[in-house]
């Protein structure tokens, strides 16, 4: 079997300061919070996949978000440019743990901006949010990056959430899911189904049919159980707190080695 690795990184001191932009704030319970990243990180591990984890970054509260530090295709890694200045500090550690990976490295420089948490990948279409934390230079660097490796890179307008991957990702047939009421564009993926919760339309692919999704969302768990998929189950409320899902708290390598 390919080997699977995944980069995470552990929550820091600050986490409670996060950045929130779309929710109001509400207390978050720090030790709680590692306690769910734990358990989040063992259930990639029961599944196959090698954890990396990145130094840390204790002066950067939202530095737990690593999803956003960097955008994988193929073996190139694009390295983000954060749209929130505080946070452009969360991705030096990542940069020096993709290349000693082997990957080859590409950076996002100014004007432009980039979040990864904007950037999802079906098969070799590449959907790019357009919204506060991704700008079109943003869009074209990624763009300049990716398609001289064969992807085909759709901008998505972003205005309801945070990133794109807050609103959308994918089952393993590459049907697009999402809740409605938090896009923008749903007309612009060639297959969608949408779910009862917004925190159903979060999902990290495990392999072998087996959806990693939050305990938030038991409606659309019940939908996935009936199209014959596997949800596994994690509660993140403390990340969720900070418009956080399970997408953002790892960032998946299977790429390098399909």
């Amino acid at each position: 079997m390919p080997s699977k690795k995944a980069l995470v990184r552990r929550p820091g001191p600050r986490l409670a300061e996060g950045l929130v932009t779309h929710i109001e704030r509400t207390g978050v319970d720090t030790g709680l919070a590692v306690a769910q990243w734990e358990a989040y990180v063992a259930a990639l591990r029961a599944h196959g996949w090698e954890t990396i984890e990145v130094g840390p970054a204790d002066d950067c509260p939202d530095g737990v978000f690593v999803e956003d530090t960097v955008v994988m295709y193929r073996n190139v890694a694009l390295i983000a440019r954060p749209g929130a200045g505080s946070r452009r500090a969360e991705t030096a550690g990542v940069e020096e743990v993709v290349a000693g990976l082997g990957c080859s490295v590409n950076r996002i420089r100014e004007p432009g901006t980039l979040d990864g948490g904007d950037v999802l990948k079906v098969g070799d279409t590449v959907y790019v949010g357009r919204g506060g934390r991704t700008n079109a230079a943003g869009v074209q660097q990624l763009r300049a990056a990716f398609e001289p490796l064969g992807a085909r890179v759709v901008p998505v307008p972003v205005g309801k959430v945070l990133h794109l991957k807050t609103a959308v990702t994918a089952l393993p047939d590459g049907t697009v899911i999402g809740h409605l009421p938090k896009l923008d564009a749903p007309s612009l993926f060639a297959r969608f189904l949408p779910v009862p919760e917004e925190s159903g339309a979060h999902v990290v692919l495990l392999g072998g049919g087996k959806l990693l999704m939050a305990a938030s969302a038991p409606r659309t768990a019940e939908l996935f159980t009936d199209l014959g998929y596997e949800p596994v189950v994690v509660d993140i409320s403390e990340f969720e707190k900070l418009e956080g899902c399970v997408t953002c708290l790892s960032v998946r390598l299977r790429e390098l080695y399909a």
